[in-house]
C-alpha cells in the first residue's frame, strides 16, 4: 500500500506545486509539503482497498505542521487530475480557515469608515497607559500637598 501511496503522492505533488517535498509519515502515510504556500497534504492508508485518507493543513512558523483542518477518504484509482481537484478544494478551505478576517477587504472601504473602525473600542479593551498613570500620580501629589498645607502643616 505504501508504494501506491508514494507513487500517487509524487504525481499529485507535481500537479499541485512546482516546489514540494514528499516524505513518509510514521504511520505509513505520505506527506506533501508546499513550503512556499505554507500548506501540507497527506495520504494515509484507511484499511480499504485502493482508498486513502486525504488530509490538508497549514505549516506553522519554524516548519512544524498544524493539525489537519480538513480530511476526506478518496479512491486512489481515479485519475490524478481528479485527486488534484479535491486537494485544491481542501487547500482553499485551509487557507480560508487560516484567514483571521474573512469579511470584506478594507481596501474598498471609505477612509472615514476605516478611521472610525480603528478608533472604536469597547470598555473592556481599554488599558491605562503610562502617561495616564503619571498624570494621576501628579494630581495625587498636588491634592496631598494641598491637604497637608491646609490642615496638617506647621502652625495649625
Amino acid at each position: 500500500m505504501y508504494a501506491q501511496l508514494r507513487e500517487t503522492a509524487a504525481e499529485l505533488a507535481g500537479v499541485l506545486w512546482r516546489e514540494h517535498t514528499v516524505y513518509r509519515e510514521r504511520g505509513g502515510g505520505v506527506v506533501i509539503r508546499g513550503e512556499h504556500v505554507g500548506r501540507w497534504i497527506s495520504l494515509a492508508p484507511t484499511g480499504g482497498k485502493d482508498q486513502a485518507l486525504l488530509r490538508a493543513g497549514r505549516l506553522l512558523d519554524g516548519g512544524t505542521t498544524a493539525p489537519a483542518r480538513t480530511e476526506v477518504v478518496v479512491d486512489l484509482t481515479v485519475p490524478v487530475a481528479e485527486l488534484a481537484t479535491v486537494c485544491r478544494r481542501m487547500l482553499a478551505e485551509v487557507a480560508a480557515a487560516a484567514d483571521p478576517d474573512p469579511g470584506p477587504s478594507r481596501a474598498g472601504r471609505p477612509a472615514g469608515e476605516r478611521k472610525r473602525g480603528k478608533a472604536r473600542r469597547t470598555a473592556g479593551s481599554r488599558h491605562t497607559g503610562a502617561g495616564s498613570w503619571v498624570v494621576l500620580l501628579l494630581v495625587g501629589v498636588a491634592v496631598a500637598a494641598w491637604v497637608y498645607g491646609a490642615f496638617g502643616g506647621p502652625g495649625h
